[in-house]
């Protein structure tokens, strides 16, 4: 088989199909790259140029390809397939997936625009084909994002791997032309069955543990915030014990693709944006004063700054990376 021939088939053992337009450049693999819990996400497969995503929906599991195509002499697209008794319900969500309402108009707006540093300016010249992605999926996003409180990234992430593995289900598959090895994270049912003895082999403490625990006992109504405005789904996450605002801020930029939510409370990112700013370290307080003029848009400008390629000096020591898994 050709690789032109590849897509082919793909469309032809799909269950569900759609073909999306984003109505201008876009760049797939930078707009849902937030969403990836690292390179070797177990629930995502990027092939070459196309990505392929196990979930599952209100209607079942479901797989899905998208896979980009277009240039500067067609309209730029997104092909999708999904597969799997939640095919059509995963192809439905895919324009919100994909940023199809994440409007920067007001943020390119001249007068607005001039008021950026330049280098968020220049940074935004060359994300022109980045949006912000908009899952819908909360239990999805929540549980690998209450795994990384106040841990180093790597822990978290490898916590996140063997549950996933332990506990998640196989994808439903396209046959021959899918990615080995992909899997369904657990629902909230599954996830709850997760004994202590297991956390405590994937390096999750007990406080984390019991913080998915709470949340997951009203996963359904957890799921209806998805549909309700960033700001009211993110304070409502905080009533539950254990989540906090960097726990939330953290959801809602990638279930609802909020273009205004800070991570305040992160270990790295205050002083970034600090020295990124100002050329001076600064605190969560500092960092909101030195973003309040773009109230708004102010996730758009720490996005931009992350994509300048800026990096801060590094003074002092950094994380430890513990574990205790053998203990």
């Amino acid at each position: 088989m050709t690789i032109a021939e590849v897509p082919a088939r793909l469309a032809a053992a799909a269950d569900a199909s759609l073909r999306w337009y984003p109505g201008g450049p876009y760049d797939l693999v930078r707009t849902l790259r937030p969403l990836l819990r690292g390179n070797s996400d177990p629930s995502f497969a990027v092939d070459g140029g196309a990505i392929w995503n196990a979930f599952t929906t209100a209607e079942g599991p479901a797989t899905i390809r998208l896979s980009p195509a277009g240039s500067a002499e067609m309209e730029h697209r997104v092909d999708v397939q999904a597969w799997g008794p939640g095919a059509a319900a995963a192809a439905a969500a895919v324009p919100r997936l994909l940023g199809a309402h994440d409007d920067w108009s007001a943020f390119d707006e001249p007068v607005f625009h001039a008021t950026l540093p330049r280098m968020v300016r220049e940074a935004r010249r060359r994300s022109l084909a980045v949006r912000l992605p908009s899952s819908g999926r909360m239990v999805d996003q929540l549980v690998p994002i209450i795994l990384e409180q106040k841990v180093t990234v790597i822990e978290a992430r490898r916590g996140y791997r063997y549950l996933l593995h332990r506990y998640g289900s196989p994808a439903p598959m396209a046959g021959s032309l899918a990615p080995a090895g992909l899997v369904l994270a657990p629902t909230a049912a599954q996830w709850l069955q997760v004994p202590s003895w297991e956390w405590h082999k994937a390096g999750v403490g007990p406080q984390r543990s019991a913080t998915v625990m709470r949340a997951l006992r009203s996963a359904v109504a957890l799921e209806r915030l998805a549909e309700l405005p960033a700001l009211d789904a993110a304070a409502r996450m905080q009533t539950i014990p254990g989540i906090g605002i960097w726990t939330a801020a953290e959801v809602v930029q990638r279930t609802h693709g909020c273009p205004d939510s800070v991570s305040v409370g992160d270990y790295h990112l205050a002083a970034y944006v600090g020295a990124a700013l100002t050329g001076r370290r600064t605190d969560d307080a500092g960092m909101l004063r030195l973003l309040e003029p773009w109230t708004g848009h102010r996730q758009r400008v720490v996005r931009m700054i992350q994509s300048s390629g800026f990096r801060k000096p590094t003074f002092g020591p950094r994380m430890t990376i513990q574990d205790h898994r053998r203990h």
